[in-house]
């Protein structure tokens, strides 16, 4: 019986200058592998006396690296990593795979690291935005004016991609710079503005640098929950503003949280909770199919096209889903075993946020506050308008809100 333990695999980070870029010590382990796995450009870069099998990833590739990883066990196996395997690379799913236990990680400059040093630009005061295997609409929620981006292009379309979406979203006074090839001694830069950038060629290996620049009539949209209302495409079911903005105080979004926004309407309120952190997730469970497509497009306009929108009806919607760490029911509380099905979801400690405008509505979350305790507020506001020559407050229909949490894993010590 064999019980040694498996063999370690080694994650080579490689740049755009090849193999005289390398350090010492990874020269030496590729060198001494027995197998080599990377993509084919990186493959490329090696000489000849790199001996090992070059193995090129298969597309897709996320699925098939547990496969072409077994493939080899019990030899010595090197994997080809562009820059920083750990940056937004393949480090991560390779952790994932074989256990950090397993990985020894040889990195080299990124990109980012590159590009921060040929601009002056201080790297812990840029924000990186990948686009790599994601859409392009997921850079429109980084955009602000007078802030600075990488976005780490996908290819030699990435700029005019760039470009397109920033006009969309009256951003095209932007400075563009992409930088390509760097780290080799074939750097170059393309310059230009997001308005006037047509399609030039750019070399696949590129990163473009924004000088995010507004043009003087684009609205304005902050980080904080309470968008305006005209941000959403909406036939009417929308949460508006002011109570957006407390429903998501209510629910306190954290970091890499999953929310169940039921009845989701125009999806506004799995959007901002989305929008609180880039690993903040949710799901918009919404009956109407026309409605449930309108989520997904206000999704990408504001720059959280990963948001899951699941057209049906709750409960029967809800059956199945990764389980929520808060849960919103701004539509359908009167559905029968609605409520249940979203409290009984909920981990100890999770969320449960809950909006009423009718009687019936009320009548439900009266009695769940009776059964379960939490808060009930009334939400009204009023807004100025005109009254013949004058102004007045027209008051808005008022906002019953329960907020509850349920109750805590009990500790004896240890985890619960």
């Amino acid at each position: 019986m064999n019980d040694a333990a498996p063999a370690p695999v080694t994650v080579v980070g490689i740049g755009a200058d090849g193999w005289q870029g390398l350090a010492a010590a990874s020269q030496e382990e590729l060198a001494a592998a027995e197998v080599v796995i990377g993509g084919p450009r990186q493959l490329g870069l090696l000489p000849p006396r790199v001996g090992a099998r070059r193995v090129p990833w298969p597309s897709p590739l996320r699925p098939a690296v547990p496969r072409v990883l077994a493939a080899h066990e019990g030899r010595r196996v090197a994997v080809l990593a562009s820059g920083d395997p750990m940056f937004f690379g393949i480090g991560r799913t390779l952790a994932d795979v074989v256990g950090h236990g397993r990985l020894r990680v040889l990195p080299h400059p990124s990109s980012v690291s590159y590009a921060c040093a040929r601009l002056g630009w201080p790297v812990e005061e840029t924000q990186v935005v990948s686009l790599v295997g994601r859409p392009a609409a997921a850079l429109a929620g980084a955009l602000f004016d007078h802030r600075r981006l990488l976005v780490l292009s996908p290819g030699s379309r990435g700029p005019a991609d760039v470009a397109a979406l920033l006009r969309a979203h009256g951003f095209g006074p932007t400075r563009m710079r992409v930088l390509e090839r760097l780290g080799s001694g074939r750097e170059r830069t393309v310059e230009g503005t997001a308005a006037d950038w047509g399609d030039p060629a750019c070399d696949p290996l590129n990163v473009v640098a924004l000088d995010c620049r507004a043009a003087p009539d684009t609205a304005r949209l902050g980080l904080t929950p309470g968008l305006p209302d005209t941000a959403y495409d909406s036939d009417g079911q929308l949460t508006k503003r002011h109570v957006r903005a407390a429903t998501l105080a209510a629910l306190a979004p954290a970091p890499g949280e999953l929310l169940w926004d039921v009845g989701s309407g125009s999806g506004s309120i799995a959007i901002e909770w989305m929008r609180a952190h880039p690993s903040c997730r949710a799901v918009a469970i919404e009956r109407d199919p026309d409605r449930a497509r309108r989520i997904a497009r206000n999704a990408a306009a504001l720059g959280v096209p990963g948001l899951r929108v699941v057209a049906g009806a709750a409960p029967e919607a809800l059956e199945g889903l990764p389980r929520p760490a808060a849960v919103f029911i701004g539509g359908g509380l009167t559905a029968p075993g609605l409520p249940d099905a979203c409290w009984a979801a909920l981990p100890p400690g999770g969320r449960v946020v809950a909006n009423a405008v009718t009687l019936e509505s009320e009548a439900v979350l009266t009695g769940w506050h009776a059964r379960h305790g939490g808060g009930l507020v009334r939400i009204s506001v009023a807004t100025a308008t005109p009254v013949g020559g004058f102004t007045g407050w027209r008051q808005a229909m008022p906002v019953t809100q329960w907020a509850a949490a349920t109750p805590p894993a009990h500790r004896t010590g240890g985890r619960p």
